[in-house]
């Protein structure tokens, strides 16, 4: 008996320090610091904010100096990123890359601590071809530019992709690339293979929500109490779509031999708010997905086919942008307010930790499937719209209706024969969210487009 007062004691030493570990060492949670907006804080007070939470990681879209300047010496990992408008010039100049790195690590590194540079972001779904083959060079040619400089085994290069590289994702054991993307994959998936860089992916159970507002999908998407969704393959129940979609694109790593490239999630969210004809933006929603999303990373359980570790996640986003174009939800994703207070409470500040979330859905919509059309998100430009048209008439669409003659002819605009054709591609891939994303220039609405004669099939009913 003399040894239970000692036992005890360890185990709350052993409790303790892991508590100190969860609150303050969550290396597997980062947050989206994205910049198209007129109002937000400088970046010395975000980086006081972020020290005040357990966040441990933060990602640019670009390479903001201000930025990686105002994070050194905090610890927190930064991940910076070259644009798509850059790939070209990386891929043809090794001198570009390595003028690149000089300019944008090297001024700031190791105080900053930059872990991984995104070269492009969703450029396999971008619909240009050109920019799609010059991607693994540019890639090959940032690295090296890093090798140069002795950084290579410390900065990682990747890309990032959208779900809509897969051509597959349910049951999740299913999950498979699109074959029309398969071969670059594969290059791509070598060099994040031989450089053990990770393959980061942006899953939205919120676009999947969207595409089937029932309330047991809701509650599916928002980890909350569910009956679960059985793999009919694995005979694996999952109890959320987070889950579903991170094993989704394990199983198509792992059908081309790569299933030991680490998986990041580089974006993940839900809006809390949008425009009256949104379906599953509210603040109960947003808090629930974040909440819960959070406290299963915390919880170290894994998902099924890769049990017992989180996944690193990066939160979207750590501000509303404000300058955003499109529907209300794109520029409501903020997990704090431009005054550096909480737009909602997750459980991130390191004074609280366990936030309560709502244990029932928030569902505007009724409980049968509501209709919903992929429609050209506002300011999309020309390129991006005859982009979207030819890789969707591309890939055996019927897109007799917009050719002349056909129903929906007139008016005879890029902007209305290109908005027809996403939307049937979106309908006839199983009316899959991921379909409806086009290097980020749709969304979905419950606004039926069509017009006369011209008649937009719908995603109402079941799938």
């Amino acid at each position: 008996m003399a040894v239970l007062p000692s036992a005890v004691a360890f185990l709350l030493l052993v409790s303790f320090s892991l508590t100190v570990n969860i609150a303050n060492s969550q290396s597997f949670i980062g947050v989206n610091y994205g910049q198209v907006a007129d109002n937000l804080p400088p970046p010395s007070d975000t980086a006081k904010l972020l020290q005040s939470t357990s966040i441990q990681k933060v990602r640019l879209y670009g390479s903001d100096p201000a930025i990686i300047k105002a994070l050194a010496n905090t610890g927190i990992g930064i991940v910076i990123g070259t644009a798509n408008g850059d790939i070209p010039a990386l891929a043809s100049d090794p001198s570009f890359a390595k003028n690149w790195i000089s300019t944008n690590v090297l001024p700031f590194y190791p105080a900053s601590k930059i872990i991984l540079i995104n070269v492009g972001n969703e450029v396999m779904t971008s619909g240009d071809q050109n920019l799609m083959n010059k991607l693994l060079p540019a890639m090959q040619n940032v690295q090296n530019a890093l090798n140069d400089v002795s950084l290579g085994g410390e900065i990682k290069v990747s890309t990032v992709h959208s779900m809509g590289v897969l051509k597959q994702s349910e049951p999740p054991s299913s999950g498979r690339f699109d074959p029309s993307y398969e071969d670059l994959m594969k290059g791509l998936l070598g060099f994040n293979n031989a450089t053990a860089s990770p393959f980061a992916i942006n899953p939205y159970p919120y676009f999947a929500y969207r595409s089937d507002t029932r309330p047991e999908t809701l509650a599916f998407c928002l980890f909350q109490q569910n009956a679960g969704r059985v793999d009919g393959n694995t005979k694996i129940k999952y109890m959320n779509m987070f889950d579903a979609q991170v094993d989704a694109v394990f199983s198509a790593l792992n059908s081309i031999g790569f299933k030991n490239v680490e998986i990041v999630v580089a974006e993940t969210g839900w809006p809390y708010k949008g425009d009256d004809n949104e379906i599953g933006p509210s603040i109960e929603n947003a808090k629930a997905y974040n909440g819960n999303l959070i406290a299963h990373l915390r919880s170290m359980e894994g998902t099924p086919l890769m049990p017992g570790k989180s996944v690193d996640t990066y939160l979207f986003a750590l501000y509303d942008e404000d300058l955003k174009p499109g529907p209300g939800s794109e520029r409501s994703f903020g997990l704090f307010k431009p005054d550096l207070t909480m737009a909602y409470d997750v459980g991130l500040s390191k004074s609280s930790q366990t936030p309560a979330t709502p244990k029932t859905p928030t569902n505007p919509s009724p409980t049968s499937k509501k209709a919903t059309w992929c429609v050209p998100k506002s300011g999309v430009s020309d390129a991006q719209l005859q982009a979207n048209l030819d890789y969707a008439c591309g890939r055996g669409i019927d897109c007799s209706p917009i050719e002349p003659g056909g129903a929906c002819f007139e008016p005879n605009t890029l902007a209305s024969h290109a908005a027809y054709a996403m939307n049937l591609f979106y309908q006839t891939s199983d009316k899959n969210p991921l379909n409806c994303d086009f290097s980020q220039s749709a969304t979905l609405s419950s606004n039926n487009p069509s017009y006369n004669a011209c008649t937009y099939p719908s995603g109402s009913g079941s799938n």
